[in-house]
């Protein structure tokens, strides 16, 4: 890619990633052991056999994390590419429901849903992006009848050998972010500054990540357990009693 661009999109990245850092840490400390407990399955933990306060906490909290960090990054890399594509195609943010980016290129206009990776959706998801497409489409048409329009899925990872859908193309990892930018390279060029400051970040986190595992352990502890165990049927009532 032009230099001038991977310089743009370097600059962007640096200033952003720090966001997208930030906002797990602050995601982490507004967060409440209830929260999670409500929302998460005591079966499982029980059919898993865990035995201790922190191993329960802690794998309560790996999976809520894990739920919001793809969605986090999920949003940056959302970013990025509509960045990227305005850089080179004079490419916007999409004021229509359903769809992310919106640009020209060679006489055709695009609307494109960005998600993060090629298994993103069920059935019914999908359906209702393909109606979001439809509407888009609709919508510009009766603006101008003349107008050629692509509807796009874009997924930022990952792969899919068959791009035409019939209603949409699908475009995934390397051949999406060729598509939003002419540049085969781009897929690995956005790597090395990903990783900029990504240990003090890391650093920091972890340093918040372990003081809500104590927290959590001594408030279960307290709250969950019973002469040194896990109080399974208090939890299953705190879980799901009407």
């Amino acid at each position: 890619m032009k230099t001038k661009y991977l310089n743009h999109i370097n600059n962007y990245v640096n200033e952003n990633i720090s966001k997208f850092h930030q906002s797990k840490i602050e995601s982490l400390k507004k967060l409440k052991l209830k929260q999670i407990l409500v929302r998460k399955n005591p079966y499982l933990f029980k059919a898993k056999n865990i035995m201790t306060a922190q191993d329960l906490v802690k794998t309560l909290l790996d999976a809520y994390l894990s739920s919001q960090e793809e969605t986090l990054f999920g949003d940056f890399l959302e970013g990025l590419a509509i960045y990227i594509c305005s850089l080179v195609y004079n490419g916007r943010k999409s004021s229509a429901e359903g769809i992310d980016l919106e640009f020209e290129k060679d006489n055709i206009r695009y609307v494109v849903s960005i998600k993060s990776g090629p298994n993103w959706g069920n059935s019914r998801q999908i359906q209702k992006m393909k109606e979001d497409f439809k509407k888009t489409v609709r919508i510009l048409k009766t603006n101008n009848p003349d107008i050629r329009v692509n509807s796009i899925n874009g997924c930022c990872y990952g792969r899919d050998r068959s791009h035409d859908k019939g209603e949409y193309y699908k475009y995934c990892g390397q051949a999406f972010w060729e598509f939003i930018s002419g540049s085969d390279k781009l897929y690995v060029e956005i790597i090395d500054p990903l990783g900029h400051e990504a240990k003090k970040k890391n650093d920091e986190f972890f340093e918040a990540y372990s003081k809500i595992i104590n927290n959590f352990t001594a408030e279960f502890l307290t709250d969950f357990c019973l002469k040194g165990e896990i109080n399974w049927e208090f939890l299953v009532k705190f879980n799901s009693s009407k």
